[in-house]
């Protein structure tokens, strides 16, 4: 961490994570490369550009690490399961006796009596009825071998499970694999301890699977439970312990909630799921803090389910709010992504993330356009995701000169 070269100044830092928003090429263009967006581009030609590394060379993220690097944090030092994160998110009080984990809603076809995993996400169910199927399980599930079970609705076909045990967990008790086979056509997967405390948890994850399967037997979508990121309580400083920022969060998906929170942003609740709901809930607060954290998670989405044009139409429609945001006249600005998606893929992928600073002491003239490609001529190079917060506390001029 920066220590004692962070001072605090009355500076606004804006990090904009468009969610997964690198891409590789169909019929020769990125969907950044397709996509429409003078707004962008005119922003871009004044910025600093560059690429950055979400983990290391070749690693694929997941959102856990991708989001903590660019936070400033390790994401090798700070392994962060993807269940506490999803359980901060919807406001679940996590303790030190919990093993959180996160359940994606599925459906699956019987043959021989053994589950086969349809869809994963169950058809993206929407999340009314998440609720009503999730009520159905705390009613039916609430306590397994004198562990209790807690679990709570997120958005479309997510959930979070808290399997409360009645004295605190040893160090790795959450060293589970994830019952997600992560493809369709294949059977879920059994639980699995890394040792002996983790095996114990694992038992109790695998009756936890069979009492919800058989609760959702009859439901036509969501009839299944994958479990993934099992993970207990870390401890991790916070944003205004680490860079001295009274920081906040503007987001939908409780997973990036949960992030946010785990770092000590203060989570801003408002109402609707829009790029212009989240932006107006920006604008009421944006008098209270100094580093403010917006998340867009459709480019991901779009990105996962293979949907080119569909990512290229989010990244058109932030282009178009873009003005609204510069309105706000923060000091720094920061847009880029926690990871790449590409399409092509239809998942996230190791390739590096475009990445934009704009603010009165940068290089700029560099790249006409926020693409990979023009990201790739820029002043900043390209750099590993952890030094992003370095480069925006610099802008904002809250380091200290190092040395004499």
């Amino acid at each position: 961490m920066l220590g004692s070269l962070v001072q605090k100044n009355d500076t606004k830092i804006l990090l904009v994570v468009l969610d997964g928003v690198g891409g590789l090429p169909v019929n020769g263009q990125t969907e950044l490369e397709k996509a429409n967006t003078p707004n962008l581009d005119r922003l871009t030609k004044v910025s600093a550009t560059g690429l950055h590394i979400p983990v290391d060379y070749g690693i694929t993220p997941g959102s856990g690490p991708g989001h903590l690097g660019i936070f400033g944090y390790d994401p090798l030092e700070y392994s962060i399961g993807r269940g506490i994160l999803e359980a901060l998110g919807l406001g679940l009080e996590v303790k030190d006796t919990d093993i959180a984990i996160r359940g994606n809603y599925a459906t699956v076809r019987y043959e021989d009596g053994k589950a086969v995993v349809v869809d994963r996400r169950a058809g993206r169910i929407p999340t009314q009825e998440n609720e009503r199927i999730t009520a159905k399980i705390q009613e039916a599930v609430k306590e397994i071998d004198g562990v209790k079970v807690i679990i709570k609705a997120g958005m479309e076909h997510r959930t979070a499970i808290l399997l409360r045990f009645p004295e605190p967990l040893a160090p790795g008790s959450d060293e589970i694999n994830d019952t997600d086979p992560q493809k369709v056509g294949s059977q879920p997967l059994q639980a699995k301890g890394e040792n002996p405390e983790a095996q114990k948890v694992a038992q109790v994850v695998n009756k936890f699977v069979e009492r919800v399967a058989e609760v959702l037997k009859d439901e036509p979508k969501a009839n299944y439970l994958l479990l993934r990121g099992f993970s207990r309580k870390p401890d991790i400083p916070t944003m205004e312990e680490a860079f001295g920022l009274k920081a906040c969060c503007v987001a939908v998906y409780p997973m990036y909630k949960g992030l946010a929170s785990l770092v000590g942003m203060e989570l801003i609740e408002f109402e609707g799921s829009s790029l212009k709901d989240e932006i107006e809930a920006l604008k009421k607060v944006w008098n209270s803090y100094d580093f403010f954290f917006m998340h867009v998670k459709k480019t991901d989405s779009y990105g996962e389910d293979g949907n080119y044009e569909g990512k290229v139409s989010v990244i058109e429609e932030f282009d178009r709010f873009l003005p609204e945001l510069l309105e706000l006249k923060p000091d720094v600005v920061a847009i880029t992504g926690d990871h790449s998606t590409p399409s092509v893929l239809k998942g996230h992928s190791w390739h590096p993330v475009p990445l934009l600073i704009h603010s009165p002491y940068v290089l700029g003239n560099t790249s006409d356009r926020f693409t990979e490609r023009e990201c790739l001529k820029g002043e900043i190079g390209i750099i590993p995701a952890k030094k992003i917060m370095n480069l925006l506390l610099a802008n904002s001029l809250r380091l200290s000169k190092f040395g004499a």
